[in-house]
């Protein structure tokens, strides 16, 4: 079953998929969080969504099997 974490209620091996892809996780993360309702860190994803933000998302994609929640704004 699918957490609520992961990208669009995916499984999480799709999830991960996509969040190994840098264009995918950069398009998803903006999606979720503004779908989430936070406008500013979908904001700030589209600016600042560059390597960093991308690895650290993976990282705590792979080790928590959920999507980390950085710039929770």
């Amino acid at each position: 079953m699918a957490a609520k974490n992961d990208y669009f209620g995916l499984e999480w091996i799709v999830s991960l998929i996509l969040a190994i892809i840098p264009i995918t996780a950069w398009i998803c993360g903006i999606i979720t969080r503004i779908q989430e309702g936070k406008i500013v860190a979908g904001i700030i994803r589209i600016f600042l969504g560059g390597w960093i933000i991308w690895i650290l998302d993976l990282i705590c994609m792979i080790m928590n099997k959920s999507i980390c929640r950085l710039l929770n704004v």
